[in-house]
């Protein structure tokens, strides 16, 4: 519901709840080179790390206009996650874990393996606080800890070769990565570490996977790399709750080819469990980094796309069929609050009447975002009542003046 950019000037907010608008929540220009910032959804608490200088992490409030504190560590910080509940600064061959309600550092992680790039995941749900980071240089083994009770849950054996990409869905339950090849994306379930979904992404060539990430629902799985495409994968054949499929000849396949895979090699049955893309997206670009994101804006799902280069496309993704996924909007980030039009929008086609009618059939069942004690970027279990104490207080105050808006879909 909310993006972030760090600049060459400082960093800006922007809010998601409209396709054709892009409200800018807030602009900083008081620390240059901004290469990461990190907002706690939809909260005034933002962590800010820029190049001048790369060891310190600072939080702000960005509404009062505040600095609620400063840490400086051994080396440079390389990623920073949070969530309510913790905050994870990931630095070559350290983590840190604090407590993000007073920012008190209650965990110190030493002699992580070399991890370059900063790789690391935290679950956006508070009551599910697990982080993963890699638990191998030269291997595809995930590391699993309990951020809540802070001690090691396990390692899952991902990959052959080393990890490039990490991503939990909103509960906690789910846990995808890929390798530096780029070809396999795996899903694994939390905190046991099995195996649930294999997805082959392709087989031509290797690829950089940049980002990796579960729609709010957990249906869908999205994947782009330093290529022109992006795909998205559907999570639905291990849903127990899933009305019996029509005796369709293609149903009747799938069961064969699934109780077949119980009879055969490891090897084979893998390949037979591997489903090529729900959804794609091409892109106008190549080669630059891009940051991707499954959102619902105005009631429809939508594809979000941010590039390096300072634009944030938006497509429509039709979650009954699937296919190439059509650009509806183009805006620039980085123009003076003027948002370019994509010449293409004026020429977007109807949406499919079977699109649609999916679309009135799920707009009668409650959505999560609404539900009691539910904020859509807050990560809650559903229907969860978030406790009082869960909010910051004292120094880091950040449930005053509607802090936690209720999510307009």
């Amino acid at each position: 519901s909310s993006l972030a950019i760090g600049t060459t000037t400082g960093y800006r907010l922007f809010s998601l709840s409209s396709v054709e608008q892009l409200d800018q929540v807030h602009e900083s220009n008081e620390i240059p080179d901004v290469y990461i910032v990190e907002r706690l959804f939809s909260s005034s608490l933002v962590v800010v790390v820029s190049h001048a200088k790369p060891q310190q992490m600072n939080v702000y409030h960005f509404k009062k206009g505040t600095e609620i504190c400063n840490y400086s560590y051994s080396s440079n910080i390389l990623s920073i996650r949070l969530n309510r509940q913790r905050l994870v600064v990931c630095l070559e061959e350290s983590i840190y874990i604090h407590n993000i309600k007073d920012m008190k550092l209650l965990k110190t992680i030493l002699d992580t393996p070399p991890n370059t790039t900063g790789l690391c995941a935290l679950s956006i749900n508070h009551a599910n606080s697990y982080l993963a980071y890699p638990g191998s240089a030269t291997s595809g083994e995930i590391a699993l800890y309990d951020g809540n009770t802070l001690k090691t849950a396990c390692a899952i054996p991902a990959h052959d070769g080393p990890l490039a990409a990490l991503a939990f869905n909103s509960t906690g339950s789910k846990l995808a990565s890929a390798s530096e090849k780029g070809t396999v994306i795996r899903v694994f379930s939390i905190p046991g570490g099995q195996k649930l979904y294999e997805f082959r992404r392709g087989m031509k060539r290797y690829v950089n996977i940049s980002s990796l990430v579960f729609s709010m629902d957990s249906q869908f799985l999205c994947a782009s790399s330093n290529t022109e495409t992006v795909h998205i994968f559907k999570l639905e054949h291990l849903t127990d709750s899933r009305p019996e499929e029509p005796p369709t000849w293609s149903g009747y396949m799938g069961k064969m080819f699934q109780a077949a895979t119980n009879y055969l090699p490891a090897q084979v049955s893998g390949m037979m469990s591997q489903d090529r893309a729900f959804a794609t997206v091409r892109l106008n670009i190549s080669g630059q980094r891009n940051i991707c994101a499954l959102s619902t804006i105005q009631k429809l799902p939508r594809l979000l796309v941010t590039t390096s280069d300072g634009h944030l496309y938006i497509y429509n993704l039709d979650p009954q069929d699937g296919g190439e996924c059509v650009l509806i909007k183009n805006h620039s980030l980085l123009g003076s609050g003027k948002m370019e039009e994509n010449k293409e929008n004026d020429l977007q086609p109807p949406v499919p009447q079977s699109y649609a009618a999916t679309v009135a059939r799920q707009s009668t069942v409650p959505s999560t975002s609404t539900m009691p004690g539910y904020s859509e970027d807050g990560g809650a279990l559903r229907g969860e009542v978030i406790p009082e104490h869960e909010f910051a207080t004292g120094p880091v105050c950040l449930d005053d003046e509607n802090e936690f808006p209720p999510v307009s879909i």
